[in-house]
């Protein structure tokens, strides 16, 4: 299969030598539980970049999300380096590889992109963070993937929070989006509230807007973003493969970013559990290559 065009038409490096703002790249595997086939979830690097071509002429036009152009009239400072090299089970390896690239981009420095994979992916990339803590995280998600375990595996798409929470350069995290039953048991819960992790859920988003999760991030913070897309309705977003109803909107999720940019700083954002064998008229794809561009901008407007 021929790999899709780098998101947006953007270059893999920048010819007058400038430092960009971020860099994308894709990773189809991390932590794949025994018997489990994540294939799916490979696909989901080159759907994003392939819907976002449509728009790839456009980088200069006015954006209504940002109130300008994405660089804001600025040159292009984002490139997409693709996909680093994964294999499904290999769980070591990939979390190595995941790492290593994060922590190559932070050391630029810029802002590393993630697209993944399933949400397994999220472990390394938070990882790689380590020399440039603290970090606060703000997730957003239907479930709050506090699972020790799986089948053996402590790495998988049930744990990045339980595991990011062991993470010594973590300072906090707010979960966002939580909504109906998952993997989390009163176990996970209560272990979540020990730590200190700030619940809101989609409920409260639509009834309080999102500084119901915003107030909860402190004032200057340095934020990585983490989005699995089950967090977004699925009316928008049924390409996943845990379809829950009252998710967030559009809106909501864009606003959530812009905020997290005002009150602090996004230093990492990534997007996972794209699942575009489930998705309907590429309406998923369509809708996360958005999500990417608004984080761009976001990020574009922090510099």
């Amino acid at each position: 299969m021929t790999a899709s065009p780098p998101f947006l038409g953007f270059p893999d490096r920048l010819a007058d030598g400038r430092v960009p703002c971020a860099v994308i790249f894709g990773a189809g595997h991390a932590s794949t539980y025994p018997g489990q086939d994540s294939t799916g979830y490979t696909l989901a690097a080159d759907a994003i970049r392939a819907a976002s071509q449509f728009d790839a002429g456009l980088v200069e036009h006015w954006d209504f999300d940002l109130g300008g152009p994405l660089f804001d009239s600025k040159p292009v400072s984002c490139i997409d380096v693709g996909d680093i090299p994964t294999t499904m089970h290999d769980n070591a390896g990939n979390r190595t590889r995941i790492e290593t690239k994060t922590r190559e981009i932070l050391t630029l420095p810029a802002v590393p992109i993630l697209l993944g994979g399933d949400d397994s992916v999220v472990i390394p990339f938070l990882a790689g963070f380590a020399d440039h803590g603290p970090v606060w995280i703000l997730q957003i998600d239907a479930h709050i993937d506090w699972r020790d375990e799986v089948h053996g595996e402590r790495h998988g798409y049930s744990s990045p929070m339980r595991r990011a929470s062991e993470m010594a350069h973590v300072a906090g995290m707010v979960q966002v989006g939580l909504r109906s039953v998952g993997s989390a048991r009163l176990a996970e819960i209560e272990a979540a509230r020990h730590y200190g992790s700030r619940f809101v859920t989609a409920r409260e988003v639509h009834s309080q807007g999102v500084e119901a999760a915003l107030r909860h991030v402190p004032e200057g913070a340095r934020v990585v973003v983490t989005l699995d897309c089950d967090g977004v309705d699925p009316g928008i977003m049924p390409g996943v493969a845990a379809r829950t109803p009252g998710g967030l909107t559009y809106t909501q999720v864009i606003d959530l970013i812009a905020g997290v940019s005002r009150r602090g700083r996004i230093v990492g954002f990534d997007l996972v559990e794209l699942f575009p064998p489930a998705d309907v008229d590429g309406l998923s794809a369509q809708t996360a290559a958005r999500l990417v561009v608004n984080v761009i901008g976001a990020i574009a407007r922090q510099v």
